[in-house]
């Protein structure tokens, strides 16, 4: 009996080498109850000044050998996958091309997390806290969202541009600590820029992760990125994949059984895996 193609990937994982909070192997484990055929490991990639959530440089080397380890370990069970989760800052980040070759990085996961003062010095950090949203906005943008968010996106097109990560990482996520506070996803000049990004996407040919993070954690209460943009990705002919984002092993496949009904109602039949070191399509 044939057994039904189910989502059974997931290449956006953080252990306790990051802001995970197990070691690798836990996932590995939970991955192979959960039938899995691929984990990817995608710490955040060091950055140069300090923060709580990011491998640190001195563990770096260690990382990178602990999954290859964890890989050559499990081969005959599961495909174990190295990546980083790569934060794009312009002129402070590394070069993604660099680092993949730097580590032999099977697959490089583009995100913007810390959004560059266009003006000056600090960084709007998007994520974590809504205190750090909050202050960030008004500290560098004087709470004008709109120069935010239009900053924001710029700097996630000149990363798609200039960097072409495989997979572009919660595209949106500048909508996850708004909550509709500052702006509403359907006003025109918001919806305009996230249709530009999907462009911007299209024409690299990079792959857009569907990330269920925020309805499990209650963070959010739909899909990075939502329904319309996923229509939107889909009349493109851009290519998806489904990720947790995942920081504890019991989240790998959280809602992914919602999400693929949820594509498969949009018209998408199919999401990339990785298999042997290619992208292919994987039936839903």
């Amino acid at each position: 009996m044939q057994q039904k193609k189910v989502i059974r990937t997931n290449y956006h994982t953080h252990s306790l080498f990051c802001d995970g909070n197990s070691e690798p192997e836990a996932y590995i484990k939970q991955a192979l109850k959960n039938n899995f055929l691929a984990l990817g490991f995608s710490a955040h990639a060091p950055l140069p000044f300090e923060n709580t959530w990011s491998l640190a440089h001195a563990d770096l080397e260690t990382y990178c050998h602990t999954i290859r380890r964890l890989r050559t370990n499990y081969r005959s069970q599961i495909e174990i996958f190295l990546s980083l989760e790569i934060d794009y800052i312009p002129g402070v980040s590394v070069d993604f091309a660099v680092m993949q070759r730097r580590h032999k990085l099977d697959y490089m996961l583009g995100a913007v997390h810390l959004v560059k003062n266009p003006s000056g010095e600090g960084y709007w950090f998007i994520d974590g806290p809504r205190s750090n949203y909050d202050n960030g906005l008004k500290s560098i943008f004087g709470n004008d969202i709109r120069r935010g968010v239009e900053t924001y996106f710029a700097q996630v097109n000149e990363m798609l541009s200039t960097q072409k990560p495989d997979i572009v990482a919660h595209f949106d996520k500048i909508k996850m600590n708004n909550q509709g506070r500052y702006f509403q996803e359907s006003e025109p000049w918001y919806q305009k820029l996230l249709s530009h990004t999907i462009e911007v996407i299209a024409k690299n040919h990079c792959i857009v992760e569907v990330n269920t993070r925020g309805i499990y954690t209650g963070k959010f209460d739909g899909l990075y990125p939502g329904v319309e943009a996923l229509g939107q990705c889909f009349e493109l002919g851009i290519p998806i994949t489904v990720s947790a984002d995942a920081h504890n092993p019991a989240d790998l496949n959280a809602h992914f059984a919602e999400t693929e009904q949820i594509l498969k109602d949009i018209g998408y039949r199919s999401i990339k895996v990785l298999k042997n070191n290619k992208w292919i399509d994987w039936e839903i």
